[in-house]
């Protein structure tokens, strides 16, 4: 017995010796501290508590070099959100002989095979006693130095205060003086180059309190808006972003901001990417997805310099891409290939003005770029024609480009910014004309002649107009305007562009606002000729003029009665957006669903409303020349004029805000509420989201509350899930809804619209049906049969007590009643 016991301690005073051995050059997988002593190689790592964050060394997609950094330990991508030695990587062979241990010096510190201090972090000024010193990874990511002898281990120094490209919750980003520090966030110079890139995030040095995005920490592209107290007024978001907030720290000498998040089932980060975008995003802890939830600029395209010299960009709503001109190849191939195009291009054929040092040469040409927003960084010369201005061109040979639109502009060297617009917006964006070697100008053929008569030009132009929801934005855009008075213009009799004056009369200087939503503000107003409008303020709409026309336009050419009509819109200067649309005098849905208003809907109403706001969508979706997925159906966005019949409104406004701001609104605001689950998951949508939203609000439409306000008995506590589950019971879904609205119920027509909403609301997008087919269901011409419980649905189940208890939606946070009802 007593050399068992002997043998067992003398193997356990062995794994004590090994373990403590191997924790002194190797510390343990699941330690979040590094104290004197110890040191971090090769593959070791630190993790923090909550396991969210490591640290340790890394290298970066294909590249040979490596970094200690910070990472997302969960993230499938191991997304690094902090990096130490980014300007002195290690080699492939010195990865695994250097060290990241306490320096004597009491400080952080990354040796070399050599013990050559790589890098280090930033001393205190009073020397400290480095066998107390600890380094920790916390939770938020945090790595921080602590002294353990002082008193509540006071922090030395943190990786917060020396932030790279990515901004977590409780960083700081601005300026202390006091302190003598500046926080700001510098992209890296390449997708797996983490070395400072050319764009940064900073606080505006002129004095306003606002950040903004720079190019070579000189060339601002994007700005938050100043602070409002509140949000930042080019941050539409913050108004629907409601688990983390912005807090402003400012005083003597100082000026900075960190935000917070309250979510913890998901990691938050900002971050200012090598493309130059600034992105948001969160990750699910669980899925490991991510969310994005907005995107600055909303154009990427706007991103300086950001296909480089002599390149080109293509935005679409959702991605941008870069091209090379005519008679350019891209300087280099490989980063081309990994999605990195700020190298730009360079010429095919060297210019013979350069070599032969004769700006007269015959030997350089011009290729006409049509359709092209023009470059940054242009001169005018005095010059009456284009020819005039070309030769201009030709006479200097530094001038690369030349376009002649009312006035001569000349560009010298390198060409940046360009943006190529369709055909359709290019506006008065012009031809520009870009200097090539003569090999690289191509014969072109003559054009055939066509005979056309001025009738035939008449005739296809009234056709156009004619056909429903068909308008081309050029035909709008090329119109001849007719003068209607002093004030608004009438755009052939389809759409008047107002005065700012002429709305600022009409509404009494904006003081009567009827409502305000993620896109601005709405105010009651009356035009001259008497009648009643309403005109939204719109907040944020980063377009150009001739841009904000068109999307304008083919709004307009919208023409449902159940859809609401836009009479006119105000483009004036750089901020002034407003639109212009009939007036709606019974407001919005949610008025007389919910308890906000003393007249009550009866069951026909509720039904007449359901239908008219699905034969809406349906126009939107399906009649329409371009499909219009509105992103945003809830009650709030229909509208009931005199007569309580609905009208679609909000449509279309993706387009004038951009995409991602469209993901924002929808996603933040609604995602217990309304929004579709392939959304959430990042997925390209398709009308079928609109599908869902619509489901989710069917079911208020016709329980007459929100989805999610339990009974007054406590009976359950999530409407759909109740419903779905009793849908072949009417008497017992009759029994839960208002008291006033149960004598009148089409009880055939009630089932049908329970599972309508069931079908709406299907996990897949291809089980539910289009709108078409939801108009056909409730007007009774294609049968509708019983629908699958949705996944969605099966997340509420029955607790003990009878009631439903929420297990939440898509595997995000647990929602509160309280919550709930603010959606």
């Amino acid at each position: 017995m007593a050399s068992k016991i002997g043998r067992r301690f003398s193997r356990l005073v062995w794994l004590i010796l090994f373990f403590s051995l191997a924790f002194h050059g190797q510390p343990s997988f699941a330690s979040d501290t590094l104290s004197f002593g110890q040191s971090l190689s090769g593959n070791q790592t630190i993790t923090s508590r909550s396991g969210d964050f490591e640290m340790g060394f890394f290298s970066p997609g294909n590249s040979s070099n490596y970094y200690v950094g910070i990472w997302l330990k969960n993230d499938l991508q191991k997304t690094i959100v902090w990096v130490a030695n980014r300007e002195q990587p290690l080699s492939h062979g010195q990865a695994t002989s250097s060290e990241l241990t306490i320096s004597e010096e009491g400080g952080l510190a990354l040796l070399n095979g050599s013990k050559v201090p790589v890098w280090a972090s930033s001393l205190s000024s009073a020397p400290r006693a480095s066998k107390s010193l600890v380094v920790v990874l916390l939770d938020t990511g945090n790595l921080v130095l602590r002294d353990t002898s002082a008193p509540k281990a006071s922090v030395i120094w943190q990786s917060f205060d020396e932030p790279t490209d990515t901004l977590l919750p409780g960083a700081r980003i601005g300026y202390n003086k006091t302190m003598g520090k500046s926080w700001v966030l510098t992209s890296w110079n390449k997708l797996e180059d983490p070395s400072p890139g050319m764009f940064s995030l900073e606080m505006d040095p002129s004095g306003v309190t606002q950040f903004l995005l720079l190019w070579n920490r000189t060339q601002q592209y994007w700005a938050t808006g100043p602070w409002d107290g509140d949000i930042f007024s080019g941050v539409p978001e913050m108004l629907v972003k409601d688990e983390f907030f912005f807090l402003n720290f400012s005083g003597a000498g100082s000026n900075y901001f960190m935000y917070t998040d309250n979510d913890e089932l998901m990691i938050t980060i900002m971050r200012v990417e090598a493309g130059g975008l600034l992105r948001c995003q969160q990750m699910l802890k669980d899925t490991k997805q991510w969310v994005l939830f907005a995107t600055y600029p909303r154009d990427q395209c706007d991103v300086h310099s950001l296909c480089g010299p002599f390149a080109s960009c293509s935005s679409t709503s959702d991605s941008a891409s870069c091209g090379c001109m005519p008679g350019f190849n891209p300087r280099s191939m490989a980063d081309w290939n990994l999605g990195d195009q700020t190298g730009g291009c360079v010429r095919k054929t060297p210019l013979q003005c350069a070599s032969s040092n004769s700006a007269t040469s015959d030997e350089d040409g011009f290729l006409a770029v049509p359709n092209m927003q023009q470059p940054t960084g242009f001169k005018t010369v005095a010059a009456q024609t284009a020819a005039e201005c070309k030769m201009a061109c030709l006479d200097s040979c530094n001038c690369t480009a030349y376009s002649f639109l009312r006035q001569c502009s000349l560009w010298d060297g390198d060409l940046l910014d360009m943006k190529q617009l369709p055909s359709s917006r290019s506006g008065g964006s012009g031809v520009l004309n870009v200097r090539v070697a003569a090999s690289e100008l191509l014969p072109l053929p003559a054009p055939k002649a066509k005979k056309r008569t001025p009738g035939a030009a008449v005739l296809g132009a009234v056709a156009g107009v004619v056909a429903l929801c068909a308008v081309s934005s050029t035909v709008l855009i090329c119109m001849r305007r007719r003068r209607r008075s002093k004030g608004s213009e009438l755009l052939d009799g389809f759409l008047m562009s107002f005065r700012y004056k002429e709305l600022q009369k009409a509404t009494k200087n904006f003081s009567e606002r009827l409502g305000k939503g993620g896109f601005g503000s709405v105010y009651k107003g009356a035009l001259s000729d008497s009648s009643v409008v309403a005109v939204k303020r719109l907040e944020h709409v980063g377009q150009g003029d001739k841009q904000f026309r068109v999307e304008v336009s083919t709004m307009a050419a919208v023409q449902h009665v159940n859809v609401v009509r836009l009479r006119g819109f105000c483009c004036e200067g750089s901020s002034d957006r407003l639109l212009v649309y009939d007036y709606m005098p019974k407001g919005s849905l949610d008025s007389y669903l919910f308890p906000k208003s003393s007249e009550t809907l009866d069951w026909g109403r509720r039904y007449q409303i359901a239908l008219g706001t699905a034969k809406g969508l349906a126009y939107l979706h399906e009649k329409c020349r371009e499909c219009i997925i509105h992103c945003d159906i809830k009650p709030e966005n229909i509208l009931l004029d005199a007569e309580l019949s609905p009208k679609v409104a909000d449509f279309g406004m993706a387009k004038l805000v951009g995409r991602d701001f469209s993901r924002v609104l929808t996603t933040m605001r609604g995602t217990i509420g309304y929004v579709a689950p392939e959304w959430i998951s990042g997925v390209p949508i398709t009308p079928k989201a609109d599908v869902f939203s619509y489901g989710m609000m069917l079911f208020e439409i016709i329980s007459g509350r929100r989805n999610s306000k339990g009974a007054e008995d406590g009976a359950f506590s999530f409407f759909p899930s109740w419903a779905a589950r009793n849908m072949n019971e009417a008497g017992v879904l009759l029994d839960a809804l208002e008291n006033g609205l149960v004598g009148d119920v089409n009880i055939e027509e009630f089932r049908t619209a329970c599972r309508i909403a069931c079908w709406c609301i299907q996990d897949d997008e291809k089980d539910r049906p289009t709108m078409g087919n939801v108009v056909q269901m409730l007007e009774g011409t294609m049968d509708v049969k019983m629908a699958p419980v949705p996944g969605v649905l099966h997340n509420h189940v029955v607790d003990e007590g009878g009631q439903f208890s929420q297990l939440g939606l898509y595997s995000f946070p647990t929602p509160t009643l309280s919550s709930l009802s603010d959606i």
